[in-house]
């Protein structure tokens, strides 16, 4: 294969131009024919039945499950594959071989010889694929050529008409904790996101889900009747105390459970179990279990000497729950003398900030945390700072849930900030809105310095956008 002099800016602008305003989601029809189409065009319907592969989807800890999963069998002394979305700062994130994202050298090779191909086939009646698409038929073509033992694929949205559905005799499926999240796309019931989720179930392919809500799980089952196939509900790993997990959060041990029933069933499939044994647990998968990494999630970074940031992707009512008891105990554990807490917060305006506020407060107040102000920002490739409404209603709602008693006191609560040229703007006794991630941080920062016998706790959270643009901030 050539490589095709590019820099990577030209592919990450060629790529932008694939993302239209449409939902992700598309009919059978349209979902099947296109990309049987593009897969024609990229040759790669025979590579891709010979390719092995795990698949998971669900609403929370999907991303989890499937980095337990590949850092389990990396330990286990396979060649892995891991396709997840989204990334945070780089696209490269989405696509890892044996733990590692996908060099610069080989994402520029594989992307042009995609790119170059689905142009020329592409026609009027056949477009360039949308950007989810393209991305996976990039993994695709990433990992088969790669020759890995077992390719991990997350789905990005739903299940029955993802892209990535269009494997169609994977390995093993799995199906994490169902909730609400996409309903506006999935539907306004959990049986209903259940029916999409279990879309991914294939006939002859064992499946296995994490506990699910009686009306969830009925329809699952249902589902893997009518295929006549197994389907098996894991536990939670057991808190022992002994066991570390790379991934931090109770909520963890749910995932981590999943994966590691996955991945005993690919084993087992694959036929070379030595590296199992006897053990429920083998030191091989305990070894994965507390290697596993994933962006964003659970994830703790020191910025300065008192100013620690806790940045958690969460973004629905469950998921804000698991954040805010994360959080909560993370902070107590620290033994900090004098802390203080400030949320930094962004939504898609498709969620109901009524709904997230109260899950992760109630969370917070259950472990005896107080946040003491609330920052909200846009995306810094989201809204405009010009246009804030959004963070204003953001505000609103967040203020009716505070209440007076609660003995605030004039720790961080400035009528403004200013950082070239831009200021806070609607600053209340609760929160303040700021026009973007790098302004607030740069507040954290001046605010920290100026309160040296604070410790200052930043939770950065309510969306995967802003914790990578906050991550991206912190590494630049």
């Amino acid at each position: 294969m050539e490589l095709r002099s590019s820099s990577p800016e030209a592919s990450r602008e060629a790529l932008t131009s694939l993302i239209t305003r449409r939902y992700r989601i598309a009919g059978p029809n349209e979902t099947v024919q296109l990309m049987g189409d593009y897969l024609k065009i990229l040759q790669l319907e025979e590579p891709l039945k010979k390719l092995s592969v795990i698949h998971v989807a669900g609403t929370k800890g999907k991303g989890s499950t499937c980095a337990f999963s590949e850092s389990i069998l990396r330990a286990c002394g396979y060649k892995t594959g891991l396709f997840t979305s989204p990334h945070l700062v780089d696209v490269r994130e989405r696509f890892r071989f044996n733990g590692t994202e996908v060099s610069e050298t080989l994402f520029q090779e594989y992307f042009w010889w995609c790119w170059d191909r689905l142009q020329e086939g592409c026609t009027s009646s056949l477009p360039m694929p949308s950007y989810f698409r393209f991305l996976t038929l990039l993994a695709f073509k990433m990992f088969t050529s790669e020759k890995i033992d077992v390719a991990i694929l997350e789905v990005g949205l739903g299940g029955k008409y993802d892209p990535t559905n269009v494997i169609e005799t994977p390995d093993v499926c799995g199906i994490t904790s169902l909730g609400f999240d996409h309903m506006e796309i999935l539907g306004h019931t959990l049986p209903e996101i259940a029916g999409e989720k279990a879309g991914i179930l294939k006939p002859g392919v064992s499946a296995y889900t994490s506990p699910q809500r009686e009306d969830a799980m009925a329809v699952l089952q249902a589902r893997a009747a009518d295929l006549s196939i197994p389907l098996q509900v894991v536990h939670p790993l057991a808190d022992t105390g002994n066991l570390e997990l790379g991934l931090k959060g109770d909520h963890q041990l749910v995932n981590a459970a999943l994966a590691v029933s996955l991945c005993k069933h690919w084993i087992k499939k694959s036929g070379i179990d030595e590296a199992m044994g006897n053990d429920d647990l083998p030191d091989a998968f305990k070894t994965g279990l507390a290697s596993a990494q994933l962006l964003g999630r659970a994830q703790i970074e020191r910025d300065l000497e008192n100013l620690m940031l806790y940045l958690d992707g969460a973004h629905s009512p469950e998921s804000m729950e698991v954040c805010g008891n994360w959080f909560s105990k993370a902070v107590k554990s620290s033994r900090q003398k004098t802390p203080k807490q400030i949320m930094v917060f962004n939504c898609m305006p498709e969620r109901d900030p009524a709904i997230l506020f109260p899950s992760l407060l109630n969370a917070c107040h259950g472990q005896g945390v107080r946040i003491d102000k609330a920052v909200f920002v846009s995306n810094s490739h989201g809204t405009p700072t010009s246009d804030l409404k959004w963070q204003r209603y953001l505000q609103k709602c967040w203020d009716s849930l505070q209440s007076p008693a609660a003995g605030r006191d004039e720790f961080c609560n400035p009528v403004a900030t200013q950082e070239e040229g831009e200021e806070a703007v609607s600053t209340t006794e609760y929160s303040m809105v700021i026009p973007s991630p790098g302004v607030a941080l740069n507040f954290l920062r001046r605010l920290a310095r100026s309160c040296p016998s604070f410790s200052v706790n930043v939770l950065v959270t309510g969306s995967l956008h802003l914790v990578g643009d906050v991550l991206n901030l912190l590494k630049r």
